[in-house]
Parts: C-alpha cells; sequence; structure tokens
C-alpha cells in the first residue's frame, strides 16, 4: 500500500509516515496542498490522508483537486478542529466517509486505510 500524508503538522506527518514504514506500508508526506501536487506528480498513491485545516487549501478542496489526477486514490480526513458532527457533515458534502479525529492511533488509522481500499 502507498499512502500520502499531508497535514501542516510536521512531527505528527514525519512520525506517521515512519511508523507505517515500520509496519510494512509506503508513506510519503507533504506539508501542505503544493507539496501534495508535487508528490501526485511523480505518481499516484493508493490512499490520501488530508488534514481539513492547513494553511492554503484544506483537505477538502485538496481532495478534488488530487482526484482529478488519480481517480482511483481513496481518501481519508484528519481533523483536530471542531467536534465530530461538525465534521461529518462537512465530509458528507465533500463525499468522504472516511474520517479520523487527532491524535488518531495507528492500528486505527491503517484500518481505515484498509477499509478504504477495499470498498
Amino acid at each position: 500500500m502507498r499512502v500520502l500524508l499531508v497535514d501542516d503538522e510536521e512531527d505528527l506527518v514525519a512520525t506517521l509516515a515512519e511508523r507505517l514504514s515500520f509496519r510494512g506500508i509506503e508513506a510519503d508526506y507533504a506539508l501542505d496542498s503544493d507539496g501534495a501536487m508535487e508528490k501526485i506528480l511523480a505518481g499516484c498513491y493508493d490512499v490520501a490522508v488530508l488534514d481539513v485545516v492547513m494553511p492554503g487549501l484544506g483537505g477538502i478542496r485538496l481532495k478534488k483537486l488530487l482526484e482529478t489526477k488519480c481517480p482511483d486514490m481513496k481518501f481519508l480526513f484528519l481533523t483536530g478542529h471542531g467536534s465530530e458532527s461538525e465534521f461529518e457533515s462537512g465530509a458528507a458534502e465533500a463525499g468522504q466517509e472516511y474520517y479520523l479525529i487527532k491524535p488518531v492511533p495507528l492500528q486505527k488509522l491503517i484500518d481505515k486505510m484498509n477499509e478504504a481500499l477495499n470498498q
């Protein structure tokens, strides 16, 4: 599984990428939408995990751009802002049912990525 993590919290995404790689998952990361687009131009990923609130483009808008380049890629959202019900509303609007609240346990992230891929 190839995963792209996009979050402006560098410590978070670097640590997640490292921990996923220890589990045999090829993980890369970007700190913003521009970095994510650069990574996608080099090749598509199986799953993108996007932070909802970032400087510039947030995760919901970034998803729409990324899926034009990689229509088969699956998406998960991470959020550390607002309530779960507020996020569900925004995610539903974007057509996204996979979301996680930060901080996310690693196994829960892996389970959601696998669930998204198997759907």
